[in-house]
């Protein structure tokens, strides 16, 4: 019987360490190469068990780091587009965002802002957080950052 018993101890501690292994998430560094070109020093999107965290979208021209022109009304369309192709690319809709936060160059914008943000989300609505900034990434007047979880 005492035999038996190293290898019990160690069949148990195995069976352990599986099972801590198995409640650890999976964590995957994700890039469509859709909207942003490859070679940028960042992920579009992490994901984390079905916990999508995506990147803040500014309004580029899928491929290039230039922005749309047309000032906030085009650039804000052109980010929440980006946002969707981001989404789709990994398997998510719009639908699945639970929570953004919004910079803009002008807090003054923010209802303009709104007026954009409404065609593209319906209630009940994600949760939000809307900041103004000194600056965002190559002078976008709007970025936005969401967090999605597949429903």
């Amino acid at each position: 019987m005492r035999q038996f018993l190293p290898l019990a101890a160690f069949v148990g501690a195995m069976f352990c360490l599986s099972a801590a292994a198995a409640d650890r998430p999976v964590v995957e560094f994700l890039n469509s190469g859709k909207v942003y070109p490859t070679g940028v020093p960042f992920s579009e999107a992490v994901k984390v068990g079905d916990t999508l965290y995506l990147s803040g979208q500014i309004g580029v021209k899928p491929g290039k780091l230039e922005l749309v022109p047309g000032g906030l009304k085009e650039e804000g369309r052109q980010t929440l587009e980006n946002l969707r192709t981001t989404l789709e690319a990994h398997g998510y809709s719009l639908r699945d965002v639970i929570k953004c936060t919004v910079m803009l160059a002008d807090i003054a914008k923010w209802g303009e802002f709104n007026e954009i943000y409404k065609t593209f989300f319906t209630a009940p609505y994600p949760a939000r957080s809307a900041l103004g900034t000194s600056g965002l990434a190559l002078g976008a007047q709007v970025e936005l950052e969401c967090i999605a979880v597949k429903r």
